[in-house]
């Protein structure tokens, strides 16, 4: 259980069941008193030919994965929080897991940036860099030799294929499916390639990628705030998990990392919602079980738009710099966002 500790009164978070808060005292003397409930996990529903059994792992574990390409948005904080309240009501582990893939973008000092607000803040990791874990190593930029196991993994069962088509091709399959008035799809010129045709690229030494071979059908989660969500793969095509260069891409790092690192729930900003498609198609392709899904509200600025620098302070950082106190910054973060049914 975790608590919150708010002027001398306690309030103890267990997420999932209904949680009523202490009076908090805003604007002079006005109280008041937060009561809301949150839904039970869900059971994952796979229709079509994509239907079968996945056993999420008993022991509660979460993670939180920023990429060290900035300051620690209020927002990430917010699921911080949440994945770490989650993890103490249930006896479960918190994981930090930094998702460093942007080579160009990420740098040491984000990272320990990151690092700082989020221990400032009282968000102790238990697995994570600067504590070690049994599931590291736990910066994405380390564990590059796994993603290639598991993608040379999937070539071998047919399950992606390597596709030598050049960026100008790729423009005009946009541009064709443009003029069509169709999804931007990958055709899958390079889906039914002949073992002689691929060794003719290799020879000449082509760039190629590899993509994930889409099935056809329908996917529907059951999230456990948004209920069911449902995708149709016809829109889909055919999509990239290694680039040409030899990195993977975000959706397949995470999925291999979050299988491979045990993870049971995977708790999130709505706008990781999309990425659920493509992770949940590796999830089965790999045989890895499939995690419980919560993709949480982001938060908005006045005007309804996603908060922004130009809407005032945004980082954790920034709020520490004009005086707030972590426990009032963890106190408001805790109710951001909730309702009473």
């Amino acid at each position: 259980m975790a608590a919150l500790m708010m002027g001398g009164a306690t309030a103890t978070v267990t997420p999932w069941v209904k949680v009523v808060t202490p009076p908090i005292i805003l604007h002079h003397h006005r109280r008041i008193t937060a009561t809301f409930f949150l839904r039970r996990p869900f059971s994952l529903k796979v229709s079509s030919s994509l239907s079968h059994q996945h056993q999420v792992p008993s022991t509660v574990r979460v993670r939180f994965a920023p990429s060290p390409t900035g300051n620690l948005h209020v927002g990430g904080a917010r699921t911080a929080l949440f994945n770490y309240l989650f993890a103490r009501s249930k006896g479960g582990s918190f994981v930090l897991r930094i998702e460093d893939t942007d080579l160009e973008r990420s740098t040491k000092e984000s990272e320990e940036t990151l690092l700082r607000d989020l221990s400032w803040l009282g968000l102790e990791w238990d697995e994570g860099p600067g504590v070690g874990g049994d599931y590291g190593p736990y910066r994405q930029s380390e564990r590059n030799s796994l993603y290639k196991q598991y993608a040379e993994k999937l070539r071998e069962s047919g399950q992606v294929y390597r596709c030598f088509c050049s960026n100008e091709e790729l423009e005009k399959m946009k541009e064709d499916a443009k003029l069509k008035q169709l999804p931007p799809v990958y055709t899958g010129k390079w889906a039914n390639a002949t073992n002689g045709e691929i060794e003719e690229e290799l020879a000449k030494g082509t760039p190629y990628t590899y993509r994930f071979r889409v099935p056809k059908g329908n996917l529907k989660i059951n999230d456990i705030i948004r209920g069911e969500v449902s995708w149709n793969l016809d829109t889909l095509g055919d999509f990239v998990i290694m680039r040409s260069n030899g990195q993977p891409v975000y959706n397949f790092c995470v999925t291999v990392d979050d299988a491979t690192m045990a993870i049971s729930h995977v708790i999130r900003a709505e706008e990781h919602l999309p990425n659920t498609l493509r992770q949940a198609l590796i999830y089965k392709a790999l045989g890895f079980p499939m995690p419980n899904f919560a993709h949480v509200s982001l938060i908005l600025a006045p005007d309804r738009s996603k908060l922004s620098k130009r809407h005032g302070a945004t980082s954790v950082g920034q709020f520490r710099e004009m005086g707030y106190l972590p426990e009032a910054m963890v106190n408001y973060l805790a109710l951001l966002g909730w309702g009473d049914g």
